[in-house]
């Protein structure tokens, strides 16, 4: 390793998996990490718990309780609230939107059910016209754009993935069941009975904790470089119309950017949960245990939804993971040698995951963004793969 390079690794490690502290060092030596941590658990014990670099630009060093953004990393907590919910009977996952939420049923998505919604097959990735960020902290207003919206393809018929309205239409169906924002659902059926340090709407008087994000491009910059439309009115206009609709129509990255403040206060549950790094392995981990939903449920979640589908909105490279019902999978391997695992990626390079065989919870954050990753970056793939290594795991 480059002496110059050398950055100072924190925190623990079980003997067994000294060479996941090798890969994080070596991350910061040859990859280019600024500030990052990773934690993971097997069988029911914290086997690593490390971090390292810098939070932010003025040089504050990563602490064990740093907060990252982990964008569509959100997805997974947003999900198992959904599930949650279906394994304790309150909703059917096959029940039309409209069943909990009726006004969404308008405009031809009257049969949409929660199941398309989760794997990304209803076709309402957004509204007919973008939103001035000044109206995106509006809960009732956003959702009702989407409730008078029409669907951009015949649900159910292909496959575009929800990258903002996965959470809003989500977090109206808990809303809807329970009288609570999907946030304070999170927190007060998981977090905190778990004693789970992850956030969605991250309290003010916690923002002092976060990590800066570093090298990330703007939404509007990376649709601008594709020439794609402002807002389309049709999925035919441009190659990347999806991607300007689904990106666009709620720009909370705009929001970001003029107020970080209110942006991590708010409550966008796709994209903006902040989470520790062992914050995010307990929540995988409380799933390996089968302490928050039931194994049985579990099987379901994972089940491939729509195979390898272009993806509408991503293009080819979602044919990398596949989708379940909410997770990304891993059906061709590309994060490690079980293709069981379900998790999310976070735009990027954060993930995390579940390992329902080999009872691993696992979860990588940082700080420096690589806007060509959003799932099986190489600094988490080195090290999950030691992991695996290190219990003596390999592919088919």
């Amino acid at each position: 390793m480059n002496a110059q390079l050398r950055v100072a690794v924190n925190g623990s490690c079980s003997p067994t998996f000294e060479r996941v502290r090798t890969a994080f060092e070596d991350n910061f030596a040859h990859r280019n990490e600024i500030g990052a941590a990773v934690a993971v658990w097997v069988d029911g014990d914290l086997v690593v718990n490390l971090w390292g670099g810098t939070a932010t630009t003025d040089g504050r060093s990563w602490q064990h309780d740093t907060l990252a953004s982990i964008f569509s990393g959100s997805k997974a907590l947003t999900s198992t609230c959904i599930h949650l919910l279906a394994d304790r009977g309150e909703l059917s996952l096959d029940d039309p939107v409209a069943t909990y939420w009726p006004e969404f049923g308008q405009a031809g998505k009257q049969h949409i059910t929660i199941a398309q919604v989760l794997s990304h097959r209803s076709g309402v990735i957004g509204p007919r016209k973008r939103l001035h960020p000044s109206r995106t902290r509006d809960w009732n207003a956003v959702c009702s754009y989407i409730a008078e919206a029409e669907p951009w393809w015949p649900p159910g018929t292909a496959q575009g993935y929800h990258m903002v309205t996965f959470g809003l239409i989500l977090g109206e169906i808990a809303r809807r069941i329970t009288g609570r924002t999907l946030g304070e659902y999170l927190r007060k059926e998981i977090a905190e009975p778990l004693g789970i340090d992850v956030h969605i709407g991250l309290p003010t008087n916690e923002h002092h904790r976060c990590a800066e994000m570093i090298n990330k491009p703007h939404i509007r910059d990376v649709l601008n470089a594709g020439g794609a439309p402002g807002y389309p009115a049709s999925l035919d206009e441009h190659p990347m119309a999806a991607m300007s609709v689904a990106m666009g129509f709620i720009p909370d990255d705009e929001l970001g950017s003029n107020d970080i403040t209110a942006w991590r206060a708010a409550e966008f549950p796709a994209t903006n949960a902040h989470v520790t790094a062992p914050g995010l392995a307990t929540f995988y981990n409380a799933l390996a245990q089968g302490k928050l939903l039931s194994f049985e449920h579990m099987d379901k979640c994972r089940v491939p939804q729509g195979g390898f589908d272009t993806d509408l909105v991503l293009g080819p490279r979602v044919a990398d993971h596949g989708w379940g019902l909410g997770y990304m999978l891993n059906q061709r391997g590309k994060n490690g040698p079980n293709t069981k695992i379900f998790g999310h990626g976070g735009s990027g390079g954060s993930f995390g995951f579940v390992d329902l065989e080999h009872r691993i919870g696992y979860a990588y954050v940082m700080n420096n963004f690589d806007a060509t990753k959003c799932n099986a970056d190489p600094r988490s793939v080195a090290l999950s793969n030691e992991v695996y290594s290190a219990l003596g795991v390999t592919g088919d």
